[in-house]
């Protein structure tokens, strides 16, 4: 029968790199897993492949790369107070392994699927509180002193584990819930292989992973862990939402007999809302005027169709400008400060992109909210006989 043993670090600890180490002298497996994927495991011992700006521009992710990116520098704040690289536990199983000439086996689901379910999972509320945590760890960890070893603590761990759960309850099932089966699959598979399996996994994931190794017929099936998330393309609904009401919108000021100058006035406030909190907002991402400009010159387009982003061109601008180099993915990950890494290209191009296409959302719903006000006409007049008259047109035509 095969000897299962777990170990739960935390990614920062100096005590986890120990404990692993000494683990694999004490215990002397017969292949040692480590919770890492193929795409960590090279980044880590920094032999991965950077993607190139248009691979990141063509993807249009930017808001999971600016999360990703956040999450690694708290990480690397919180290691740069106790002296550890984050990663260095799994690093120290790797090669304690190798120097007893043990297997090793990645059996962490691939960080893109991880990062993609997790995404995908959370409503718009989750994401918006998210954001809104990330925005305050970044301020918090700056100075703060933390014991990382109470990481390692189940009792700690677990109430941190439901804090998260009530912060977001599907980003929690992807995250955590889906990872404790994926790493039980993986440690199972290895049991039929080897009698002494030890597998080094996150402290979080201690109690999930073993009560699916006491229970194994409660696993759901590995397929099921790494599917596409299949949800509604939201954005392309509400953009072509927002399409067709605007041109309802304008379809009714022009046959509501209001006149045509409160109909260019409309038009012009379109443009006007839209392009300028687009700018400003590509701005306060420390973007060029020239991108700004771009961004003002492209938003009323943009928000009228559901596969075009202002940010995007916006951001192709900022890279034309800034030209990010080979080699500046690594350096937002390793930055230090958040101004270092504001200071970095390819950074500043990515949040260009992200906060212009925030200002052009933020614009359309401006506009729909205080068009009426700011024409000074009564919406409720207007759309009745708008589209009365617009009604009694087609069918003079017929």
């Amino acid at each position: 029968m095969t000897e299962i043993r777990l170990v739960g670090t935390a990614h920062v600890s100096r005590k986890s790199v120990e404990e692993v180490r000494s683990a694999i002298e004490e215990f002397q497996p017969d292949i040692v897993g480590v919770e890492l994927d193929r795409g960590r495991f090279i980044s880590l011992r920094e032999e991965a492949a950077e993607p190139s700006v248009g691979e990141i521009l063509k993807s249009g992710n930017f808001g999971q790369l600016l999360v990703q990116w956040v999450l690694t520098y708290i990480q690397q704040r919180i290691g740069a107070e106790t002296g550890v690289k984050p990663g260095a536990e799994m690093l120290a199983a790797v090669e304690e392994a190798e120097a007893h000439q043990k297997p090793v086996a990645l059996i962490d689901r691939d960080i893109r699927i991880t990062l993609a379910r997790f995404w995908g999972r959370m409503g718009i509320w989750e994401k918006i509180k998210l954001i809104g945590a990330l925005i305050y760890s970044l301020v918090s960890v700056e100075g703060q002193k933390i014991d990382v070893d109470e990481f390692t603590d189940q009792d700690v761990v677990s109430a941190a584990m439901e804090e998260f759960r009530k912060f977001s309850p599907r980003g929690a099932q992807a995250l955590i819930d889906e990872r404790d089966a994926y790493l039980a699959h993986q440690v199972l598979m290895l049991t039929g292989r080897y009698e002494r399996v030890l597998a080094v996994v996150g402290a979080g994931h201690i109690q999930g992973v073993q009560r699916y190794l006491d229970a194994p017929e409660t696993l759901p099936p590995l397929p099921t862990l790494t599917a596409g998330v299949k949800t509604l393309p939201w954005a392309k609904i509400i953009g072509v939402g927002v399409t067709i009401l605007f041109l309802l919108l304008i379809a009714a000021i022009a046959f509501s007999g209001v006149g045509l100058d409160v109909l260019l006035t409309a038009l012009l406030y379109w443009v006007l809302i839209n392009g300028v909190l687009c700018a400003v907002f590509t701005l306060v991402a420390g973007g060029h005027p020239l991108s700004a400009a771009t961004a003002f010159a492209v938003s009323w387009m943009t928000s009228l169709n559901p596969l075009l982003a202002a940010g995007w061109f916006a951001a192709i601008v900022e890279a034309k400008i800034r030209k990010p180099a080979a080699g500046e993915f690594r350096q937002i990950i390793e930055a230090e400060t958040l101004a270092e890494m504001r200071r970095i290209p390819l950074f500043r191009v990515v949040l260009v992109a992200a906060l212009a296409n925030v200002g052009s959302t933020l614009g359309t719903i401006i506009y729909f909210l205080f068009i009426f006000p700011v024409l000074g006409i009564d919406p409720t007049v207007v759309i009745v006989e708008g589209f009365s008259n617009m009604v009694e047109m087609i069918r003079g035509l017929f």
